[in-house]
């Protein structure tokens, strides 16, 4: 591993480290170290990132902003790629946007709406990364990534870049095709967007984001929503009626505030997590005959 370090601070592509821990890097602050952590300064440099990987045949992630993940206490076997402020451009052209996938979600859609741009107010309180939410198909308030996106430019594990258009990223409700049948890394997308009301459209953000903040428990580390919501059911709902809220395990615990949250109360290990989502599932199915599966991305070492 030592020689690997060497050849990529050779290369001078960004941020190298070694046994970095996850839980620097994700919103629940859970997650073991991976071998190498790697945050490119650029998309070149990027680019170079995969062919090293690729070149020693190493197993990698890359993450954004660490939301709606949820890591190993033993961490991630290989390289975690990182996209972060190397990896943040911006273009605006009319109504048209090309913006980079380390730049944060909640600052673009600030930003556009005090220009007077409309499409982007779901996204005022999703705590993400432009890559994470086109990976995942972020949405909020009856939109979603794929309502705006015209193309996301994506780098894959060969060291390929293509432009996916709308159709061709498939998306579906919290999922697109990179997660299982492509697997690649967003370099940047395109949104098309429209003109509106300045002022309405920073009213409207403002209203979503009060709703987020009286309903869920952003003062607390946490993933997000943690199951996908079982139409036509809502996970929280059921998770409430069942009189889970504030249910705990270890240093995890299901929010008072908002029953498909779960926080980092002090110290939780992604095995106290793991846990109470079990007991979740098995008591909703108990009662209900509803099968939860988790929206929030499960990953590293057993």
């Amino acid at each position: 591993m030592d020689v690997l370090i060497q050849e990529l601070e050779k290369m001078n592509i960004g941020k190298v480290k070694r046994n970095e821990l996850l839980a620097h890097h994700t919103t629940i602050k859970i997650g073991g170290p991976t071998d190498l952590f790697i945050e490119p300064s650029s998309v070149e440099n990027l680019m170079a990132t995969m062919e090293f990987i690729k070149k020693h045949k190493l197993n990698w992630r890359a993450i954004g902003r660490g939301s709606n993940l949820l890591v190993s206490d033993k961490g991630i076997e290989g390289a975690v790629v990182k996209l972060g402020s190397g990896i943040n451009h911006l273009e605006i052209n009319g109504t048209e946007i090309l913006v980079g996938a380390g730049y944060s979600l909640v600052s673009l859609s600030t930003l556009i709406s005090r220009k007077g741009l409309s499409g982007l107010e779901f996204a005022s309180g999703i705590p993400g990364s432009v890559g994470g939410a086109v990976y995942m198909n972020a949405g909020a308030h009856g939109s979603d990534i794929s309502k705006i996106l015209t193309k996301a430019h994506i780098l894959f594990e060969d060291g390929t870049m293509e432009w996916l258009s709308n159709e061709e990223m498939g998306f579906s409700y919290r999922t697109s095709i990179l997660q299982k049948e492509r697997p690649g890394i967003v370099v940047e997308a395109v949104f098309q967007l429209k003109e509106g009301d300045r002022e309405a459209i920073v009213a409207q953000m403002q209203k979503n984001k009060d709703y987020r903040k009286d309903t869920q428990p952003w003062n607390y580390p946490c993933a997000g929503s943690i199951f996908r919501n079982p139409l036509p059911n809502y996970a929280g709902k059921l998770i409430e009626v069942a009189g889970l809220k504030g249910f705990s395990i270890g240093g995890a615990k299901i929010s008072e505030l908002h029953g498909n949250f779960i926080v980092n109360a002090g110290n939780a290990t992604a095995g106290d997590v793991l846990s109470l989502i079990q007991h979740v599932k098995d008591t909703i199915y108990s009662l209900y005959q509803v099968k939860m599966e988790t929206e929030v991305e499960i990953i590293g070492r057993k």
